[in-house]
């Protein structure tokens, strides 16, 4: 039976920045990761880019994107924010750069960049890592962990950090075996659900412009025809329905509201221009161009990539009518169709396709101050396994950076 002042159970981003830094505190550290590899859903985060973090400055403005854990997460931001993180990445001579909505990505944009300098940090701090090991059993005694077994031996430690994500992604290994060690030990675990996840759409439509992304379009998301709210942002169609930024974003409050009537929404592809100078527009475009087809100048009036999907939307209006042809009420059902088309949500994607995924131990059953358990006195909780809702933008990663590092430094 080997002894180590530290086991990390979990080798993603959390557990990696956990282990580091206990070892480079001066502790014996031995990383177990079921995996034959570690890290593998940070190598696919941000779209292979790894969104890093975000850099607003404010970190009451940054807290407040985790909700309700705004309050329970003062005490560890002061200990290591979004500024520690561009400070450890670049110490390691990692070089971080700001895009568009305050997201930092390495600045190579790639997230193997990122998975190197997190192995190079716990080589350089000697960690002893075991991976192709699950875990099989954590013992328990007297409300502290005894020891656990992982690749058929046993292991003892002084304390025992788990980080080993939630359910988002279970191709990567994120399949929610922590949680059930975690409710095995005593710990209550919400319920995970998929919230930064694509939403599932009912037109066909929308099918046949997977692939095409919009930059600046507004949602407005509808229960039993009444307005619920809408976002602004980054529009990506799929086989199945929509995703993106802004999606990825809305799809917490779509879950919620799923459940209490029939959701449609609408996409305004013009949201900076009123009914009134969209009609102006069209008009002028269509005096230009008065003896043309209309399919031939549907692409000035139209996102780009959407001309076939939007005029199957108007069955009134030939493609083939000469512009000058075109009616006035025609004209007026493309403009209210460019600032309201039409969708039905049929539900969230699962896991599977989910960014993130919320559930996990409640922040009451965690002292955030160093991530201990307030109920297995040798056990330290990161990252995934705490139930806190964030956004996509940096916010799931800086949340594994911080309770990484504190817990290290605790444990």
């Amino acid at each position: 039976m080997s002894h180590y002042e530290v086991i990390v159970i979990g080798g993603g981003a959390s557990g990696m920045m956990a282990a580091g830094r206990a070892a480079q505190l001066g502790k014996r550290v031995l990383l177990i990761e079921k995996n034959k590899q570690l890290g593998e859903k940070l190598k696919i985060s941000g779209g292979g880019r790894c969104n890093i973090t975000n850099a607003e400055e404010d970190i009451r403005v940054f807290l407040s994107f985790y909700g309700k854990a705004e309050q329970f997460l003062y005490s560890a931001f002061t200990q290591f924010s979004n500024k520690d993180t561009f400070t450890f990445f670049e110490g390691l001579g990692l070089p971080l750069v700001v895009q568009a909505r305050k997201r930092a990505f390495p600045h190579t944009e790639k997230a193997l960049d990122v998975f190197k300098t997190l192995v190079r940090y716990m080589e350089q701090s000697k960690v002893t890592i075991l991976a192709n090991a699950k875990v099989t059993a954590i013992t328990g005694e007297n409300a502290a962990i005894k020891s656990i077994t992982a690749g058929g031996q046993t292991y003892t430690a002084d304390s025992y950090i788990v980080a080993t994500g939630g359910v988002s992604h279970p191709e990567t290994g994120s399949t929610g075996d922590g949680f059930n060690w975690l409710r095995d030990l005593g710990h209550t675990v919400a319920k995970p659900t998929p919230t930064i996840v694509p939403i599932a759409i009912k037109e066909s439509w929308v099918h046949s412009l997977a692939g095409v992304s919009l930059t600046f379009m507004k949602i407005t998301f509808f229960v039993d025809g009444k307005k619920a709210f809408s976002k602004t942002g980054k529009l990506l169609f799929t086989h199945f329905g929509i995703s993106g930024p802004l999606i990825l974003n809305s799809a917490a409050q779509v879950g919620d509201l799923l459940h209490t009537g029939e959701m449609t929404a609408t996409i305004d592809a013009y949201p900076d221009t009123d009914h009134g100078a969209l009609e102006k527009k069209i008009i002028s475009i269509f005096d230009a161009n008065k003896n043309k087809n209309v399919k031939n100048i549907f692409d000035e009036l139209v996102p780009h990539g959407t001309v076939n999907a939007i005029l199957s939307l108007l069955p009134t209006l030939d493609p083939d009518t000469k512009v000058h042809s075109v009616t006035k009420e025609q004209r007026k059902q493309l403009v209210h169709l460019l600032k309201a088309l039409p969708l039905t949500v049929t539900g969230l994607m699962g896991f599977d396709r989910a960014v993130i995924a919320d559930g996990g131990v409640p922040l009451s059953e965690v002292d955030t101050k160093t991530f201990r358990s307030t109920k297995v006195t040798n056990l330290f909780i990161t990252g995934d396994l705490l139930h806190i809702t964030r956004p996509s933008g940096g916010f799931s990663l800086q949340l594994c950076w911080t309770s990484g590092y504190i817990s290290g430094s605790n444990a």
